[in-house]
């Protein structure tokens, strides 16, 4: 009876102890991975911004500023803390509506470089936040009803940056996250997404 009871308690002792072990260690996992999601992206401007961003010289107009967002991103992760990133995002559509029923569109993407710094709050769950450098485009579609109207395209080089959650399931893994697309102080648009992806 003492054996007995000395091994149930030396088999729950280790159970215990291998349990913590999994819980206290970070993700240790290195090497590349990459992922694709989906969510939807919001403008966080004026009207007057937009119009500055486009030069159309017209104001009369109205704002839908919520599309889909499609994005994919290949990354290597260089240690539990620190990773690198490469994306594609398809930003959406931005419409301006004008007099007449005349539409206009601001389509949006956006490709780049990000550095990723991450937090292992457990061996399945990491925090991560992300900074880096987008090339982005808008085609402007449209005259506002008013074909006097000479709207620009709009391209650049600026900041990405974001924040978001990772459930670490190896090989997969899913992520939930917010990012900022700061084209300039005339057009920046916010995303929020949910990804799924592999890890190598």
């Amino acid at each position: 009876m003492r054996l007995r009871t000395l091994l149930t308690v030396s088999l729950a002792s280790t159970s215990l102890l291998a349990a913590s072990h999994v819980l206290a260690d970070p993700h240790e996992g290195r090497g590349p991975y990459f992922g694709a999601g989906a969510g939807f992206s919001s403008l966080e401007n004026e009207r007057e911004d937009v119009d500055d961003f486009i030069e159309s010289g017209g104001r009369n107009f109205e704002l839908d500023d919520e599309d889909n967002v499609w994005k994919g991103f290949a990354g290597y992760q260089f240690t539990p803390f620190v990773a690198a990133e490469a994306f594609y995002a398809d930003l959406g559509r931005t419409r301006l509506k004008g007099n007449d029923f005349a539409n206009t569109d601001l389509e949006s993407d956006a490709y780049g470089v990000s550095v990723v710094g991450q937090l292992p709050v457990t061996s399945w769950f990491t925090a991560f936040a992300k900074a880096g450098m987008a090339q982005w485009k808008t085609d402007v579609d449209g005259n506002l009803g008013d074909a006097n109207l000479d709207l620009q395209d709009n391209d650049g080089t600026d900041p990405v940056y974001g924040v978001g959650a990772q459930l670490n399931f190896d090989p997969f893994l899913l992520r939930a996250e917010y990012e900022r697309y700061d084209f300039d102080s005339d057009y920046r648009i916010d995303t929020f997404s949910a990804s799924v992806g592999w890890r190598f």
